[in-house]
């Protein structure tokens, strides 16, 4: 489960059924242009070619080449000494005044070294602060993972993976930082193979009109089936199973799709009784030590990045566009939340809750993976398409927002025309 931070709207709504002409013309002509019906978004990939480079490498991603100075770093592990080496982004303009900020990335990280992610932003007072975005490392021993909290300030602040904007100080503009570390003196070589950021500004709605269809009415895509609440009570170190592994279980299902699951001499240290230990794997290979918790968004995206797959965390902005997605072979994972009964046939509510949408039926609805459920049988579920896109898409929720994880060769689809590019 990822607890959203967002209040939840109490309001139910009134039909599940197709909608009306009025309304599908209402919401082609939002996908069209940007308005009050859909979120301002822009997804940019940073390009390791421009920018300052401080013992950094770009080619093939960006990598370290030389030490540009030696510090500490102190947590529960203890006070250890690395080397590092940084890059430092360009600014690069919104195009809008974003109120939030995520930035997500994948990369190889062996022992003996991790990676730290940065960006600061420009507003109506100036340059901000730098704030730290994640402290990323797959291998254990090094470092405990991890968001950090307690950074606010006047001008905004960090929501486990998120940076916030402060009232009246919107972003428009932003740079991102590379900080990459290594036990000193060895020949260890982090590389960071992506990254990108994406900025949103969400209008404070709380319904929201249904889209037109996008091509993939009648397209399901063959993505295994996961549940999560098989794993109640496993591994409370992190986070305990069931509700808490809604995020790394929807990533397991989207890495099994492409066939990519951690090998058995990966998951050997599972319990043999343990029906699906690739769940338990992610979990813990995803899990953040100060969220507590295995649902930091950008934590799963670059878990996926472990197995030489593409991903990151975006906000589409109806399901008109995700149905791009679909049709180009690709599922997606989807954040909501609602209470029980705003979305019939789940039969229950959640304050933050992944899930993977695979396809969409003859008529429209969306067909979803759903790992809260009681078993792996169980995991499909057709949702109506006007309750689904609600939960998902409306400000008290994630306002749309969603993990792309696919091959590097896989080629996404053509972005909304007419909107910024949100991936």
């Amino acid at each position: 489960m990822r607890v959203l931070t967002v209040f939840l709207s109490g309001l139910l709504l009134a039909t599940t059924l197709q909608p009306p002409a009025a309304a599908v013309a209402t919401a082609a002509a939002a996908e069209q242009k940007p308005g009050p019906l859909v979120p301002d978004v822009v997804y940019q990939r940073a390009d390791f070619a421009a920018g300052a480079d401080e013992g950094t490498s770009p080619g093939d991603g960006l990598s370290f080449a030389a030490a540009a100075g030696t510090t500490s770093y102190t947590d529960a592990l203890g006070t250890k000494s690395w080397e590092y080496a940084r890059w430092t982004g360009p600014e690069r303009t919104v195009g809008f005044p974003a109120t939030e900020l995520i930035a997500s990335w994948t990369a190889d990280v062996p022992q003996g070294s991790w990676v730290q992610v940065e960006a600061r932003a420009r507003n109506t007072a100036g340059l901000t602060k730098w704030y730290v975005l994640g402290r990323w490392s797959y291998a254990e021993g090094d470092i405990l993972r991890t968001s950090v909290a307690g950074q606010g300030d006047a001008d905004a602040s960090v929501a486990v993976d998120t940076l916030v904007a402060a009232a009246g100080r919107q972003l428009s503009a932003y740079q991102l930082r590379l900080t990459l570390y290594r036990t000193p003196g060895s020949t260890v070589t982090p590389r960071v193979r992506t990254l990108g950021a994406m900025a949103s500004n969400v209008p404070d709605r709380k319904t929201v009109p249904v889209s037109p269809g996008g091509g993939a009415w009648g397209v399901e895509l063959n993505v295994p089936r996961r549940s999560q609440n098989v794993h109640a009570g496993h591994y409370p170190e992190w986070d305990g199973g069931g509700e808490a592994w809604c995020s790394p279980t929807s990533t397991t299902m989207v890495l099994g799709y492409w066939d990519k699951w951690p090998s058995a001499q990966d998951t050997s240290w599972v319990d043999p009784s343990d029906p699906n230990p690739e769940v338990d794997h992610a979990a813990r290979y995803t899990y953040d030590h100060a969220y507590q918790g295995a649902g930091n968004w950008p934590f799963n995206t670059a878990y996926a990045g472990r197995y030489g797959l593409d991903g990151f965390v975006t906000r589409l902005r109806t399901l008109t566009e995700l149905e791009r997605l679909i049709k180009a072979g690709i599922p997606v994972i989807t954040s909501q939340s609602f209470k029980r009964g705003e979305l019939p046939g789940a039969g229950y509510g959640t304050d933050g809750h992944l899930m993977v949408v695979v396809g969409f039926t003859a008529t429209g609805d969306v067909i979803a993976n759903d790992p809260a459920s009681s078993g792996n049988d169980a995991v499909r579920h057709v949702y109506p398409r006007a309750a689904f896109e609600n939960v998902w898409l409306r400000s008290s929720s994630s306002g749309g927002v969603a993990y792309v994880i696919r091959p590097p060769g896989h080629a996404l689809p053509a972005t909304t025309p007419g909107l910024p590019a949100n991936w």
